[in-house]
């Protein structure tokens, strides 16, 4: 891509906007913080642009979408930044030398958004393919310098584009997933915590497998040895596969979707863990009840739900949600067990979800204690100034004989 034509667009802040907080760092400008005129809103979606205070002095090059509640988002703090493959390429070697301190295996996000500082853009890498998830337009009209920063940087040999975020919609994107460079597998065997998960690339949940959890997988794991485990939501059997592969005695992977148990099943056995894993496909909530109608227990209970407080609108509704996970899973954790819930709500504040399950516990009756609190794995880096929005939470509890 030729660099940015000169001079570019130009957005001013108003005179009470905090110029500070773009110069400590704040990631993006809000449109009620920006002065709009005529020139100003004729700005095409995903452009580059320099943003000045209110005196007029240049104080950042941002990328635009003039209509969104979040107008400017900040790329570079040097307003003469140009934003070219070569900026790209810097962008990802410097998420790739943060992985590669903190793995040697090739499996992981590689670039998080604002916390790799390339805002909008999600790319989880599976060996030699990546699965970017462009959810900005000023990324996703740069794709084919995001591709060759990828080869030529990260050695990557296959990338396919998904289009499935809801994000894009909302930038005025298409929700048209490709192949952007050589031929993508469909499936990708990764080893995480001891077990082998299998990826679906071409038709799995976002990118095709979840990897901020692989903390909170082996946190579990480490309290499952000779453990009876129940996963519910378990999706590709996140939980179970990896207590099994630490040495769990049996697990009950219970979830909606038929072909993700299917590769949970498959999971399992490339884990070599079959002979101890089952599965259910079921409502959770129903299976859950039908359980402890059953009288069943386990050492050891996983609930990680998708999100139910995606947004503030369904926040009240989500908490409910939590909170009935919370009371229909207490009763089946066996006296003295270790019940985990989790949340990937963004809307849902850690404050929030803890209130949830512990008043859902309570009402089950049991008494708990916390033992651990986890979030998202490093390779999830937050942007400081949105640490508030850390959307993954993992409480653990010991619940008393």
């Amino acid at each position: 891509m030729e660099p940015d034509p000169s001079p570019r667009p130009v957005l001013r802040l108003k005179p009470n906007a905090d110029a500070r907080a773009i110069r400590h760092g704040a990631p993006w400008v809000h449109g009620d913080q920006i002065v709009w005129d005529r020139r100003s809103r004729a700005i095409p979606n995903g452009s580059i642009a320099e943003l000045q205070d209110a005196g007029r002095t240049p104080i950042a090059t941002v990328a635009v979408l003039p209509e969104a509640r979040i107008a400017a988002r900040i790329l570079d703090r040097d307003p003469e930044a140009v934003i070219d493959r070569g900026w790209l390429t810097r962008r990802i070697a410097a998420a790739l030398a943060l992985r590669q301190r903190l793995t040697d295996a090739p499996f992981y996000r590689l670039v998080n958004a604002e916390g790799d500082g390339l805002p909008g853009l999600i790319v989880d890498r599976f060996g030699d393919t990546a699965v970017v998830q462009p959810n900005a337009a000023w990324i996703d009209a740069r794709l084919d310098d995001l591709t060759a920063a990828l080869r030529d940087v990260a050695g990557i040999a296959h990338v396919l584009k998904n289009a499935s975020g809801r994000a894009r919609a909302q930038e005025g994107l298409d929700d048209v997933s490709a192949v952007l460079l050589g031929t993508p597998p469909d499936r990708v065997e990764v080893p995480m915590n001891g077990a082998t998960y299998i990826a679906d690339l071409a038709s799995g949940q976002k990118t095709g497998l979840f990897y901020d959890q692989r903390p909170n997988h082996a946190f579990a794991a480490a309290l499952a040895r000779d453990a009876s485990v129940l996963d519910v939501f378990s999706h590709v059997g996140g939980f179970a596969l990896a207590c099994l592969a630490q040495g769990a005695s049996s697990a009950l992977a219970v979830d909606g979707s038929a072909p993700a148990l299917a590769l949970a099943e498959e999971g399992a056995r490339a884990s070599g863990v079959a002979d101890r894993f089952a599965t259910e496909r079921a409502d959770a909530f129903a299976a859950m009840e039908a359980l402890a109608t059953e009288g069943r227990t386990f050492d050891v209970v996983i609930c990680d739900p998708p999100a139910f407080a995606p947004s503030k609108a369904a926040l009240t509704q989500g908490l409910r949600a939590y909170e009935r996970v919370a009371r229909l899973a207490a009763p089946l954790v066996a006296p003295g067990g270790i019940l985990i819930l989790c949340s990937c709500s963004h809307a849902a504040t850690l404050e929030k979800f803890r209130t949830a399950c512990l008043r859902g516990i309570g009402r089950a009756g049991r008494s708990p204690a916390l033992i651990h609190t986890g979030t998202a794995g490093p390779d999830h880096p937050i942007h400081p100034a949105l640490s508030d929005t850390g959307y993954l939470k993992a409480l653990a509890f010991h619940l008393a004989p």
